[in-house]
């Protein structure tokens, strides 16, 4: 999922700040579950690829807690350090599972 807003050329923007990264990656995320009925709550695993772990240690626990509505979000999730991801700017990139119709009406 994109890391960030795109621009009118479809490609992501804004690569400032591992925060802002992650937060705009949850955002594009969830528009994209929408496509298929799906949110947030849908998500069953995700493993953030990051540069920096140090970095992305100081915000993930109040970016995710703000993206998934909740305290403790319910999916399993990892984070690995990478050396490098897809475009050189790029600081973050997270990998979703969602199971749709997963929840207990």
């Amino acid at each position: 999922v994109a890391p960030a807003p795109l621009n009118s050329e479809g490609k992501p923007s804004d690569f400032s700040s591992i925060g802002e990264q992650m937060r705009a990656s949850y955002d594009n995320i969830a528009k994209l579950l929408a496509l298929y009925g799906a949110t947030l709550d849908d998500v069953v695993e995700e493993t953030l690829y990051v540069l920096d772990m140090d970095a992305a240690f100081a915000v993930v626990g109040d970016v995710r807690k703000a993206a998934y509505r909740t305290e403790r979000p319910q999916c399993a999730s990892n984070i690995i350090g990478v050396s490098r991801l897809a475009q050189r700017s790029q600081l973050i990139e997270i990998v979703c599972k969602a199971v749709i119709g997963s929840r207990a009406d």
